[in-house]
């Protein structure tokens, strides 16, 4: 719906293709729907797609630290502000592919505001598949009025940003309405109808973009982190129904002949629960009859839990995280590979946030520039970010450190690089290692070499 508003007031067409805009209505409806759905026959009482997501979420940042070097207030203030959103852009990412973190100016300073997969439409990409025009609204009911705020973003060759606004008026949540000037509202009348900006800064916005592949049309859309498994959710919650009403009802049947569930003048049928089954049997056969069977609990549960275990191998998961698997039922190099395969995951999730957050930070520093706030810059440096994900099943800090203390201790690194990995510091120049043997070796050296004569250094 919100969509299709954008394309009405733009007057111009979502570049993603229908295949993908059914897929992404799928992944969120998997992921917020909560009662039954009679029609599909599916329970989602369950909720494997919120299951999935808030496990990796969990995941991700467990260990998670972000901080800076140096002394910018102003982009410590930025990254304490994209700390609060991170776990919601993070969601919105994995549960529908992609979201945008929009860097909003706001009482002399920046706050971000994120921006869902289906509240805004991709009017326009380069060769690369970037994002080159996007269309977003905003809504506003004020004295039983409706405001749509449309606006377009859209990049120019030069990198320039440029943005249209347009409002509208409607008495109907959901409809467009008549065009309206930008200050029937308060909030709007300091906003210009078109505006190009000074710094170049891309779209103005950092993407937060699924690393997984797209499994829907190839394009560059990023999809959800179930979006292999969709189908085998949708299994589990028709699995859910039916094993639901198997114990609603008892395990019983009740066979009726047909006559017995006609429908009345009204078209409705005399008997309505579904606990009834009709027959076209002999007229001499009228009336009910009460059948019986045994309970298939164990062949119902049987079967989800083998949908719960495709489901981690779709989604590259550890088994026994969604199934119920024993560790005693698998050999060790099953353990082993559900762990690597999990851990590449989540490795590649976090690489996605580090990129998103460092492009986040670059364009907040050219949007105060823009609004002459603290720390205005188009040349900010991404280095300046430094990033702890802590340890997981691939790397293990305590183990790399000690190894990097042997190599120390052999002569085969110098430990000023050795601290530098540690404290994650520069060291590639000559000048670096300096500022680190000035800063850390009087108190380290003792602790790299365990008390020992430092032995002569290579390279």
């Amino acid at each position: 719906m919100k969509g299709s508003l954008i394309e009405q007031a733009l007057n111009c067409k979502d570049v993603t293709s229908a295949e993908m805009q059914a897929a992404i209505g799928d992944w969120l409806n998997l992921y917020y729907r909560t009662r039954e759905d009679e029609e599909t026959r599916e329970d989602p009482c369950q909720r494997m797609a919120y299951a999935v997501v808030n496990k990796l979420q969990k995941t991700i940042f467990g260990e998670y630290s972000a901080s800076l070097k140096g002394n910018d207030e102003a982009a410590q203030r930025w990254l304490e502000a994209a700390d609060r959103v991170k776990k919601r852009a993070m969601q919105n990412m994995l549960s529908a592919g992609d979201a945008y973190i929009k860097p909003v100016p706001m009482g002399g300073g920046i706050h971000y505001s994120v921006v869902r997969r289906d509240c805004y439409v991709v009017l326009s990409r380069d060769d690369q598949g970037n994002d080159t025009s996007v269309g977003m609204l905003e809504i506003t009911e004020e004295a039983g009025k409706v405001y749509t705020l449309v606006e377009r973003r859209t990049v120019g060759p030069d990198g320039r940003l440029t943005i249209d606004y347009k409002l509208f008026r409607s008495y109907t949540r959901g409809e467009l309405g008549s065009p309206v000037s930008l200050h029937s509202l308060a909030k709007y009348g300091g906003l210009e109808e078109s505006h190009t900006y000074r710094t170049p800064m891309g779209l103005g916005m950092a993407k937060l973009h699924s690393p997984a592949d797209n499994c829907v049309d190839g394009s560059t859309d990023g999809v959800a982190v179930y979006a292999p498994a969709a189908a085998l959710i949708h299994r589990i919650d028709r699995n859910e129904w039916q094993l639901g009403r198997e114990f609603e009802h008892g395990r019983s049947r009740i066979i009726a002949s047909e006559d017995m569930l006609a429908r009345d003048r009204k078209g409705n049928k005399r008997l309505e629960d579904d606990v009834f089954l009709a027959v076209d049997d002999s007229t001499k056969n009228v009336g009910v009859t009460v059948f019986s069977p045994a309970l298939r609990e164990q062949s119902y549960l049987a079967r989800k839990n083998e949908y719960l275990r495709n489901i981690e191998t779709a989604i590259g998961m550890k088994r026994g995280i969604l199934s119920e698997v024993e560790a005693s039922e698998r050999t060790a190099t099953e353990i082993t590979s559900s762990e690597g395969d999990y851990n590449l995951t989540i490795i590649d999730l976090q690489q996605a946030w580090e990129e998103t957050l460092r492009e986040l930070l670059r364009v907040s520093a050219a949007v105060a520039k823009e609004y002459r706030l603290p720390g205005g810059t188009d040349r900010w440096n991404p280095d300046n970010l430094v990033i702890d994900w802590g340890d997981g099943v691939l790397y293990n800090r305590d183990r790399t450190w000690g190894e990097y203390q042997q190599m120390v201790a052999a002569g085969m690194l110098r430990p000023e690089i050795a601290l530098a990995w540690y404290f994650g510091e520069k060291w590639k120049a000559e000048k670096d290692l300096e500022k680190i043997a000035k800063k850390y070796m009087p108190e380290m050296e003792a602790l790299l070499v365990e008390g020992e004569e430092m032995p002569p250094q290579k390279g």
